[in-house]
């Protein structure tokens, strides 16, 4: 699933890099729960195994796009998105 099909399937309007909106997530957002303060949303799900998914998606911000998973064990991992078209950046160290 691209960030385009997840944007309209959640009504989201926001303007992001037309690199970002062709790139692919784990449709597991889908069954996600949105919650939206001012122009900044995050889509949280929790998958049988019990890791729990963020999606970060805040227009303005230099990383427009973060995905945070938390383990069952407390790890946190996940990636940023930056504004400019690259390989995404790893959350290391949390």
């Amino acid at each position: 699933m691209i960030l385009k099909d997840l944007l309209n399937h959640f009504e989201i309007t926001e303007n992001l890099p037309d690199y970002l909106l062709n790139h692919t997530f784990n449709e597991v957002f889908l069954d996600g729960k949105l919650t939206k303060s001012h122009n900044n949303y995050e889509i949280a799900v929790t998958t049988r195994q019990n890791v729990t998914h963020h999606m970060f998606i805040k227009p303005d911000e230099e990383f427009p796009v973060i995905i945070l998973s938390e383990l069952p064990n407390g790890s946190l991992n996940g990636m940023k998105f930056p504004q400019n078209e690259h390989i995404g950046i790893p959350i290391n160290g949390l």
